[in-house]
């Protein structure tokens, strides 16, 4: 009886995802976080998010159409996109910052590279790094008001750090930046009240870091289905953690270490940013080395470089050096024995 064989390309184990159902997979994971930011910030984050997932929209839908493209706007990609850089901006930014970004993401930094699964670094990163570079003082948000110690008010607002308001951008990590000398400040940062705010979200800074417990609970939800893989956010938040607590014991950073690994977009970058697919290594040994090394540029422009924050400069950095880990951390070949 003769045999039929069936000759094709790897690979030939298949799985029945799609690359929408993880789109919007991740998607549905965020919306956790959404809801918590209109809670605390109000209806203003509906309206940024919004513009920001259209403008990816039909930035996709124009560059594939002037290129010849297969237009795939359906696929998530581009709304997730949208999703991330929005949850990426302070809540008080006008609305032509959103659609900007969004607009550079896609266009400069996927499209123009050949699309979904061509680009070299995340593009709704590289599109904040894009705002953050051309209009500072609206992404950052200079917060000049006077110094109180704490219990008092800046404009009606308690400095307790359990409703730092985002408006004024009087963020934990800006406070520490900017104001390391004042006892008083210091010890609110690592009191229990301010960990425990910045933990459920009730805080200041940008639209989808805040809440800890609400990135937690999407996060966990990818990791269960198996959609990211747990080791780059557990070497990236510990390799922070570590490097904090060394810091913190020898003098250098005055904050606990539990205040640097729930303060700012630690767990929002870890989770899902640097988890990307396109843009993180392949092999397992690899990301281990990749989240290490997102921690370890991560703690040092919080210490000692000019932004208060570095996570997403550490996931771009990283995202460049993505091709040479995989060169150098290559996957063992099929039937090929450990020497």
């Amino acid at each position: 009886m003769d045999t039929k064989l069936t000759l094709s390309a790897s690979p030939h184990i298949r799985k029945d995802i799609s690359t929408s159902r993880i789109m919007y997979s991740v998607i549905f994971s965020l919306f956790p976080v959404l809801f918590g930011a209109v809670y605390f910030f109000g209806m203003r984050v509906v309206f940024i998010t919004l513009s920001a997932c259209a403008s990816a929209l039909v930035t996709e839908y124009l560059a594939q159409k002037i290129m010849r493209r297969k237009i795939t706007i359906f696929d998530g990609s581009a709304i997730l996109t949208g999703i991330l850089l929005a949850f990426n901006l302070p809540v008080n930014v006008p609305l032509f910052i959103p659609i900007v970004g969004s607009f550079f993401a896609i266009l400069v930094v996927k499209q123009v590279f050949g699309g979904l699964g061509y680009n070299f670094i995340n593009p709704a990163l590289a599109g904040r790094a894009f705002l953050m570079a051309s209009w500072p003082s609206i992404m950052t948000g200079k917060w000049t008001a006077p110094i109180r110690p704490v219990g008092s008010t800046i404009s009606g607002i308690p400095l307790s750090f359990s409703n730092l308001d985002a408006v004024t951008n009087a963020t934990p990590l800006n406070i520490l930046k900017n104001y390391p000398q004042i006892e008083t400040l210091i010890d609110g940062l690592n009191s229990t009240v301010c960990l425990k705010s910045l933990f459920l979200g009730n805080v200041g800074g940008c639209i989808g870091e805040t809440s800890v417990i609400l990135l937690l609970i999407g996060g966990i939800f990818l990791i269960i289905k198996g959609y990211i893989d747990w080791r780059i956010p557990f070497g990236y938040i510990g390799t922070v953690l570590v490097f904090s607590t060394i810091f913190y014991y020898t003098g250098i950073t005055k904050a606990c270490p539990i205040f640097h690994i729930l303060s700012g977009g630690l767990f929002l970058g870890a989770l899902f940013m640097a988890t990307d697919y396109v843009t993180s290594p392949i092999t397992q040994e690899g990301r281990w080395i990749f989240a290490v090394g997102c921690g370890l540029i991560t703690i040092a422009i919080r210490l000692l470089g000019g932004y208060p924050e570095g996570v997403s400069y550490s996931i771009l950095f990283m995202n460049c050096f993505t091709p040479l880990i995989d060169r150098t951390v290559k996957p063992r070949r099929f039937g090929q024995k450990k020497m």
